[in-house]
């Protein structure tokens, strides 16, 4: 079997060296004069995905995790993390970090309970302006005060890697359906129609849809680091390095002026007029050089950017066609194969190279997760060679796998069966797929959001006393990052859903220790016909992506209703349909047998 080329199974955590690395810390924040400093999983463009340079976090604390942060005190060191994280926090971490359950805790009451009094230091280029804020606002008539401090890592990380300086590339017309020109000139409308000079931008997917370009800066996102303002004559000044920007010149034309990633605070104290920016995702450095001239609202680029237009939807589609037929390929070897003779790298690294045979395959769209048996029960589980284990008969293989195609980005989820499976597993699987089934089948009108329709995909497990702590989906980008906002289908998401949006459809439940269960497809809101006895027009729908079958040896049939049954079979006759034609004719027996009905 070949060797993975785009993932490294490498453990990349450290967790005895934490300790020592505190001590450092601990003694910089003495000198600098601080009581408590935070550390963010965060870079300066507030993306949730960051180069191995900005891995701050899993620097000093072991944990890998996409998301967390680390509060440190000369007594006490919190690690926070969601429930997605609770179990790998732990495994990672070492005494004296102590894992916080968040949000449950929220950062203020932790630091009122470890601290009298003093100091609370932050890099002003990690943390959003949003972040900051309420930090102050909880902790106001505390005695304890938040000051902004140059980074307190950077110094001790003795062997940090250098800056990502990636050459960024053109992104064609033909796949993103809309000039850069005119994208900036309907956004810059939008501006001087609200009375803002500017917007500022420094998350990385929404400067790369907007000039249509693409970048190599951050593993497995096609995206460049930079920063852009766009201002209300369409002009963008972008700051970048020139290195990266080498070949996209004769791209950007005169409107687009390349400027020096060195003089951007002095531009931006010196900026006269309104500058829009995102709360969320603007560095606090940013918002407090504007003062009296920030606007703090919304990324202008967010919500164009996640309302795919036809060209775009076009190319997801024909991707996650030839997607599916890999997918499928892959579960048609892991059949062929005796329980017990492979490992999850095995079963990483196959997939990856199946995938590889697609000449429109440029990278995987994240770390895939491959995980047999209790390693399933971690929502975010990544293998290395020292936590590598059997796919065992008897036991469940959860596959989280993704592709950057030239042409569209793909992520699903399947759960497997490796041998007999117990009914309560098979329960399990029957209730998140039921939930699955109810997103899938969903009608309704505009201005419902995710919160609104989040539980269709929990009741089944609620029924029966179980849940999955993280959303049941999240935005995806064309060409860009698997993960992409503003859009998502959880109970925080107050954004109502529009025709384009791509989102995941990903309920699941884990027994901890045990086994974990998700399946996962991604949908596109698509308006819906009118209904002849309706009284709502304009309403809306989701049209499936993923056309991979769902492992029938998994699922109680009398758990089922007769409309489920109903949709997981023309599922499966549309995914035979669909995918037969692409398959060798050993793939399309196990295509057939796969799809049989319920």
């Amino acid at each position: 079997m070949s060797k993975a080329v785009f993932q490294s199974f490498e453990a990349s955590s450290e967790p005895d060296k934490g300790p020592e690395r505190l001590i450092m810390l601990r003694d910089q924040m003495r000198k600098s004069g601080i009581d408590a400093f935070l550390i963010p999983r965060a870079d300066v463009h507030q993306g949730e995905y960051v180069a191995p340079a900005d891995e701050r976090l899993a620097w000093l604390t072991g944990f890998t995790g996409s998301a967390g942060f680390c509060a440190v005190t000369q007594g006490a060191a919190g690690v926070f993390v969601d429930g997605r994280y609770r179990v790998q926090v732990k495994e990672q971490t070492r005494v004296p970090f102590t894992p916080v359950d968040w949000p449950e805790v929220q950062l203020g009451d932790w630091l009122k309970d470890k601290l009298p009094s003093g100091i609370v230091g932050f890099d002003p280029w990690l943390h959003s302006a949003r972040e900051i804020k309420s930090l102050e606002q909880d902790l106001r008539g505390t005695g304890i005060t938040v000051q902004a401090v140059d980074n307190l890592i950077d110094p001790i990380w003795q062997d940090r890697p250098t800056p990502p300086m990636g050459l960024a590339r053109v992104f064609e017309d033909h796949l993103s359906g809309e000039t850069h020109t005119a994208k900036r000139t309907r956004l810059a409308a939008e501006l001087k129609s609200a009375g803002h000079a500017a917007a500022f931008i420094s998350l990385p997917d929404s400067i790369c849809w907007l000039l249509n370009i693409r970048g190599q800066d951050v593993a497995h996102n096609p995206v460049v680091h930079g920063f852009a303002v766009l201002h209300d004559d369409a002009r963008v000044d972008l700051f970048m390095h020139a290195q990266k920007a080498q070949n996209i010149h004769a791209h950007l034309g005169n409107e687009v002026t390349l400027r020096n990633p060195d003089d951007l605070s002095d531009y931006i104290s010196s900026f006269l007029g309104a500058m829009r920016l995102d709360a969320g995702s603007v560095p606090y450095a940013i918002s407090h050089a504007l003062s009296d001239n920030a606007i703090l609202s919304t990324d202008p680029v967010s919500l164009p950017k996640a309302c795919k237009n036809a060209t775009e939807l076009n190319s997801a589609r024909e991707s996650h066609l030839r997607d599916a037929a890999a997918m499928c390929r892959f579960l048609a070897w892991l059949d062929e194969k005796p329980h017990g003779t492979l490992t999850e790298i095995d079963a990483a690294t196959r997939l990856e190279e199946i995938r590889r045979q697609d000449p429109l395959m440029d990278e995987i769209s994240f770390d895939t997760i491959s995980a047999a048996g209790p390693h399933a029960a971690l929502p975010h589980y990544r293998v290395t060679t020292d936590s590598n284990r059997t796919l065992n008969a008897g036991e469940v293989y959860l596959v989280d796998s993704g592709a950057q195609y030239q042409d569209g980005t793909t992520d699903i989820t399947r759960t497997l069966a490796i041998g007999d499976q117990s009914d309560a597993v098979k329960r399990a699987f029957t209730r998140v797929l039921k939930g699955m089934i109810a997103i899938s089948r969903l009608r309704f009108p505009h201005g419902i959001s995710g919160r609104d329709i989040d539980a269709f995909a929990r009741a089944a497990l609620w029924s029966a006393g179980q849940d999955y702590q993280h959303g049941t989906g999240h935005g995806v980008g064309h060409v860009l990052s698997v993960h992409e906002g503003p859009q998502n289908l959880s109970r925080r998401s107050t954004l109502p859903f529009e025709p384009g949006m791509i989102l995941s459809n990903e309920p699941g439940f884990y027994r901890e220790e045990h086994f974990g269960i998700r399946t996962e497809n991604l949908l596109i809101v698509v308006p819906a016909p009118d209904l002849p006895d309706g009284n709502l027009t304009n309403l809306l729908e989701f049209e499936t992506l993923t056309f991979v079958p769902i492992d029938r040896r998994m699922i109680l049939r009398d758990m089922l209703n007769s409309d489920e049954i109903e949709w997981l079979n023309s599922y499966h006759q549309t995914c035979r349909d669909k995918i037969h034609p692409r398959l060798t004719a050993a793939e399309q027996v196990w295509l057939r047998d796969a799809t049989q009905p319920l």
